[in-house]
């Protein structure tokens, strides 16, 4: 078994969700219009991923924070008797704690304390399957870690190296440990540099071969790996779980046109995700930045749906993307089938004159057709239609086109051997071709 997984069952776990009423920072502020109790379940829920054991999940009201302990003397010593009787060893804030805090908080309840960014940080880090991955996750985890060396678990020892909260105490020797973590976070950086350097020549040999690039994103368990895998025929890992996915997956798709496109499926935003994430997997997340088209999966059915939204909007914004470029973004309502009939017949008057929103199911197929119909009509609005007549010599060119174009149909060869071929191109294409084959422009027509 997996270290981090044998640290995390070896202890139970109490979740507490604060539900900060006045006094909070601007994000407590914005959260404070969602349920409380669904923020909570969704924290049982990042738990879970992890497979922590939960003994006990509440949501508690503060009326102001405190800024040494962020919930007051008396609900400190009432959670502390709760760790107690429960044996707990690990409590999960799902909310912002300050080291300070932190450090006061473990002190009083004598066990681990882990806020909501060390709790995804422990998911990515068990996610993670690729190099690339791992180093992001890795890097997320220092930035994060030296932010945390005033932590007191001098007393214990670690159990393991390199990052992770849940399996391990804090740091001792601090300025030295700083200094490591600030040699290791130099050495990450290095070689995440490198990534990029081969994601851009990834990127510059897909450009040469001019498919359009359609990113999934969303909230995580949106149900983008479900989408995936019934548009491309994949088996990328798809579950009922918080960040099923990690490390990016790309995938050719011929749409019904004879369009091909390159679907990417891409990690999920959450509310409140780490800043140090987002700059950690910005290598991963510039597939987001270089797609044509970018299709918001969302959960129509989830209670939060609308809170969701703006949290995708929000990373977004992050990375650079408008969120409300209708001619970039379209979003895809997905899950209908878990509405009822009301909630289905409320989305259906939203979206009837909206061209830029489609309802689908992934499960049960409802609307996949019509979304193919409107990506392939996206990635091919700036494109020109040609056709180029090919004699019995340019079996090369016709190869190449074949390889490297969209062929939109071929007619049989004339009695003197000559193809007419249709192909798809943007203006980058056509200069690439008539570079390639200057003689074929001599015969070329366009629609």
């Amino acid at each position: 078994m997996d270290d981090r997984i044998a640290a995390a069952d070896s202890g139970r776990t109490i979740i507490l969700h604060p539900w900060i009423k006045s006094g909070g920072s601007a994000v407590q502020a914005r959260n404070a219009a969602r349920a409380p109790e669904d923020r909570l379940a969704e924290a049982v829920g990042l738990a879970a991923a992890i497979h922590l054991e939960i003994a006990h999940a509440a949501v508690v009201p503060i009326a102001s924070p405190k800024p040494g302990t962020l919930f007051g003397e008396g609900k400190v010593d009432e959670i502390k008797a709760l760790v107690l009787q429960e044996e707990a060893g690990l409590v999960i804030i799902d909310g912002p704690v300050t080291p300070i805090q932190q450090r006061n908080l473990e002190r009083a309840w004598n066990t681990k304390v882990l806020d909501r960014t060390g709790l995804i940080l422990e998911i990515f880090g068990e996610r993670a399957a690729t190099r690339e991955g791992t180093l992001q996750v890795e890097l997320a985890h220092l930035m994060y870690q030296k932010s945390r060396l005033v932590r007191s678990w001098t007393h214990l020892e670690r159990q393991r190296g390199g990052m992770g909260f849940v399996g391990g105490p804090g740091e001792t020797q601090i300025e030295s440990d700083r200094r490591h973590i600030q040699d290791r976070i130099i050495k990450l950086e290095k070689q995440l540099e490198r990534v990029t350097r081969t994601r851009e020549l990834h990127r510059k040999t897909r450009r040469r071969t001019p498919y359009p690039v359609v990113a999934l994103v969303g909230y995580t368990n949106a149900g983008k790996s479900t989408l995936f895998n019934r548009l491309t025929a994949s088996g990328v890992l798809a579950e009922d779980m918080l960040f099923a996915t990690l490390d990016p997956t790309m995938r050719a798709l011929d749409m019904p046109g004879g369009q091909r496109v390159i679907m990417s499926d891409t990690v999920g935003f959450i509310s409140d995700l780490p800043t140090s994430l987002v700059a950690a997997f910005r290598a991963t997340l510039e597939e987001v930045l270089e797609a044509e088209l970018i299709l918001h999966v969302r959960d129509i059915s989830h209670p939060e749906t609308q809170a969701q939204r703006q949290d995708v909007h929000d990373v977004l914004r992050e990375l650079g993307v408008d969120p409300h470029d209708t001619a970039r973004v379209v979003e895809v309502d997905n899950k209908i089938d878990l509405l009822d009939e009301q909630g289905r017949a409320v989305l259906d008057a939203t979206i009837e004159n909206d061209p830029n929103q489609i309802a689908v199911s992934a499960v049960s197929g409802e609307g996949l057709t019509d979304l193919n119909t409107l990506i392939e009509t996206r990635v091919t609005a700036n494109l020109t239609d040609l056709e180029i007549e090919l004699g019995p010599n340019d079996a090369a060119a016709r190869a190449w086109l074949h390889e490297n174009c969209t062929v939109s149909g071929e007619d049989p060869a004339d009695e003197e051997g000559i193809v007419c071929i249709r192909i798809k191109v943007s203006g980058a294409d056509m200069g690439r071709i008539a570079k390639q084959f200057p003689n074929l422009f001599t015969e070329t027509t366009s629609d």
